[in-house]
């Protein structure tokens, strides 16, 4: 088991070998409603807000009386689905679907935790953890996030790497509830309420997994950093191409 020096250490490569333009998160879920020394307690926000607040250096904490969200406040079992999304009438409002049985099947396939199973969650830059997270969340340009999941890949032994989304719930669901309850990476475009809520750029994605799978991630992008990552990024063949032309 990594220490909490380690996983600063391996934050920090993470962020410093992939120009990471913000932190990469971890994430706690706590079953307690006690005091995190050091945290800020988030009211009327997003969870995917809180990430951003976290991934831009805040070290903040989101509970079921702060979180503003009524999707992501029952994917994290913190209470019922209200009416309005659980039919579909909620998503055919906001323009995002034009049916609502479209909506109402993505909302019962949606992957939760059950209610009551955590009280709150911790969200920090992963450079500067006191704590072990659960959890590391990463946003950022697509191109980066690719050498994650090929990292992730090569520490599963070259297993393809496979993800679900539902174009809803990018931050919360994809990036965090999924890798929890299925111990696995998964990525995610993103999505209209993440987009709208944050600075998510229009050219980044977000991906979550397990924290133990941190070392093995860290290991392969530094032996990507010695030669496929830079070679990759001065686009050699394409300048051959040009070249030739």
């Amino acid at each position: 088991m990594v220490t909490i020096e380690e996983i600063r250490e391996l934050g920090a490569r993470m962020k410093a070998i992939l120009g990471l333009s913000t932190s990469p998160v971890g994430v706690r879920f706590l079953t307690t409603k006690d005091a995190v020394e050091g945290a800020k307690v988030l009211d009327r926000h997003r969870y995917c807000q809180a990430l951003m607040r976290a991934r831009h250096g805040e070290e903040v904490v989101l509970d079921a009386k702060g979180i503003s969200c009524p999707a992501a406040a029952r994917a994290f079992g913190f209470r019922p689905l209200p009416e309005p999304l659980s039919t579909g009438k909620g998503l055919v409002g906001f323009g995002i679907v034009s049916e609502e049985k479209v909506a109402e099947e993505m909302f019962e396939k949606m992957p939760y935790l059950e209610m009551g199973a955590i009280q709150q969650m911790h969200l920090f830059p992963l450079e500067k953890a006191d704590q072990l997270p659960d959890l590391v969340v990463v946003e950022d340009e697509v191109e980066k996030l690719m050498w994650i999941i090929l990292s992730y890949m090569h520490a599963r032994g070259g297993e393809r790497v496979q993800s679900t989304t539902a174009v809803l719930q990018a931050t919360c669901v994809d990036s965090t509830v999924i890798p929890y309850l299925e111990s696995r990476l998964n990525f995610s475009f993103g999505c209209y309420g993440c987009r709208d809520a944050t600075d998510m750029a229009s050219g980044e994605a977000v991906l979550g997994f397990p924290a133990s799978s941190i070392p093995d991630i860290v290991k392969h992008l530094e032996f990507l950093n010695r030669k496929a990552l830079p070679h990759s990024r001065g686009k050699h063949a394409f300048a051959a191409l040009k070249k030739g032309d």
